[in-house]
C-alpha cells in the first residue's frame, strides 16, 4: 500500500500543479524509486489511493506492467455542487475503504509513503514482524537528539515493543531518538480498528489504539537509507546528495560527455565557451550559449535554455525554464513560473520587486 492521497503542502510551490509522490528526482518521479525498490522485492500487487491532481499518477503508472507489478488505485473524493472534489480519507481511512470495497488486505501489508525515497532490506524487515508475531510494526530510524523536533518519535521498550509516540518534541522533552519512516508492515485485523466511512489517521489516530489495547506492536530499529522530503529546502539538499552521487542506484542519465557532465539528447551547447563544472547533467533539448557558467551539482531540466553570460550555482532547473542574458541563479529549485531559495523562500515569475529574470523557454 502506497499513500498518496495527500497535498504535499510544505513542498509548494513543487506540488501546485504536481502530485507530491510525481517531484522528480534525475527526472523520474519519487514513486517511480519506490515502485522498482518495492519489485526488487517481489512484491507485485500494490494499491495506491490518490486524491489530488490522481491522473497524473494514474497516467503515468497505468496498470504497472512496465515494472512487473499491478497497480491498483483507490480515488478518495466527494461530489460537492455537482463537482467531484478530492477529499483524503487519511492514511488508515484510505486503507479501510479498500479493504471494505475488496478485502485486498487479506495478508501481511507493507504500507508506505509515495514521497520518500528508501533502500530498506523489506525481506528482513518482514522476517523480524513475523519473529515477534506482530500484529504490526513500525520501521524507524534513528536521528541526531537535536532533529527530533522534525520527526514523528516512537518511544518503545527493551524488546522494542511500543508504548507512547511524540509528534516533533524538542530535543529536551524527547523520549527517544527514534523517527519514524512512515513504512508500517500490518497484518489484516488491524485494519478490522479501523471506523468506517471515517477520516482516520494512522499515526495520531490507529496506533494510539494499538498501544492502549495492549496489542503486540513493535518497532524495528534499521539503518538504510531514508531520503524524506518533506519540505522544499529537503528537496534541494536530497538533489544535491543524489546528483553528487550519494545515493546507490540513483545513476545520472544521458551521455557522459566530459568528466562529470552528461547529457541528454539534442542539446546544443557552446562548448568553446562555457564553464561547466561537474557534477551536471544537460536534459535533451536544452540551449547552453555561449559564456554561460555552470556549477554542479546541477540538473537542468530538458528543453531549457540558458542565455549569454547567465551562471546556475548548485541548482535544479525544470524542464523548459529560461534564464535571461547575465542571470545569475545560486542554490535554487527553479521553474518557468517559480524560484525556490535553499531556504525555502518563493518568488514567483513577474515580480517586479526582485532582480532575478527567467521565464518559459518555449515563448
Amino acid at each position: 500500500m502506497i499513500l498518496a492521497a495527500g497535498q504535499g503542502t510544505r513542498v509548494r510551490p513543487l506540488t501546485k500543479q504536481t502530485p507530491k509522490p510525481m517531484v522528480p528526482i534525475l527526472g523520474k518521479p519519487v514513486l517511480e524509486y519506490i515502485i522498482e525498490h518495492l519489485a526488487r522485492y517481489g512484491v507485485k500487487e500494490i494499491m495506491v489511493n490518490v486524491a489530488f491532481n490522481h491522473w497524473k499518477i494514474e497516467n503515468y503508472f497505468g496498470d504497472g506492467h512496465r515494472w512487473g507489478v499491478e497497480i491498483g488505485y483507490s480515488y478518495e473524493g466527494v461530489r460537492e455542487h455537482g463537482e467531484i472534489v478530492p477529499k483524503p480519507l487519511g492514511s488508515a481511512g484510505g486503507m479501510r475503504a479498500i479493504q471494505d470495497f475488496s478485502g485486498f488486505f487479506d495478508d501481511t501489508t507493507i504500507v508506505m509513503c509515495g514521497d520518500a525515497i528508501i533502500d530498506l532490506d523489506i525481506r528482513a524487515a518482514l522476517f523480524e514482524h513475523k519473529a515477534k508475531q506482530a500484529v504490526a510494526s513500525v520501521v524507524t530510524l534513528e536521528v541526531p537528539k537535536d532533529q527530533v523536533k522534525n520527526y514523528g518519535i516512537v518511544v518503545a521498550d527493551k524488546e522494542g515493543r511500543i508504548t507512547s509516540f511524540q509528534e516533533k518534541p524538542s530535543p529536551e522533552e524527547a523520549k527517544s531518538n527514534l523517527a519514524s519512516t512512515g513504512i508500517y508492515i500490518f497484518e489484516p485485523s488491524v485494519l478490522d480498528l479501523v471506523p468506517q466511512g471515517k477520516e482516520f489517521d494512522i499515526g495520531s489516530q490507529l496506533f494510539p489504539m494499538l498501544v492502549d489495547k495492549g496489542l503486540p506492536f513493535y518497532a524495528q530499529s534499521r539503518y538504510f537509507n531514508w531520503i524524506d522530503i518533506g519540505r522544499v529546502t529537503d528537496y534541494w539538499s536530497v538533489c544535491q546528495r543524489v546528483l553528487r552521487g550519494e545515493v546507490a542506484q540513483m545513476d545520472m542519465p544521458g551521455t557522459e560527455v566530459r568528466p562529470g557532465v552528461w547529457v541528454g539528447l539534442n542539446t546544443k551547447v557552446d562548448w568553446d565557451s562555457v564553464k561547466i563544472t561537474g557534477p551536471v547533467y544537460i536534459g535533451s533539448g536544452s540551449c547552453i550559449e555561449a559564456g554561460v557558467t555552470i556549477e554542479g551539482p546541477t540538473w537542468i531540466g530538458h528543453g531549457s535554455l540558458l542565455r549569454k553570460n547567465s551562471k546556475v550555482v548548485r541548482s535544479v532547473l525544470f524542464e523548459y525554464t529560461r534564464l535571461s542574458e547575465g542571470a545569475e541563479f545560486n542554490e535554487v529549485v527553479a521553474s518557468p513560473n517559480y524560484c525556490v531559495d535553499r531556504h525555502g523562500n518563493t518568488t514567483y515569475q513577474g515580480d517586479e520587486t526582485t532582480t532575478l529574470r527567467w521565464g518559459d523557454a518555449r515563448a
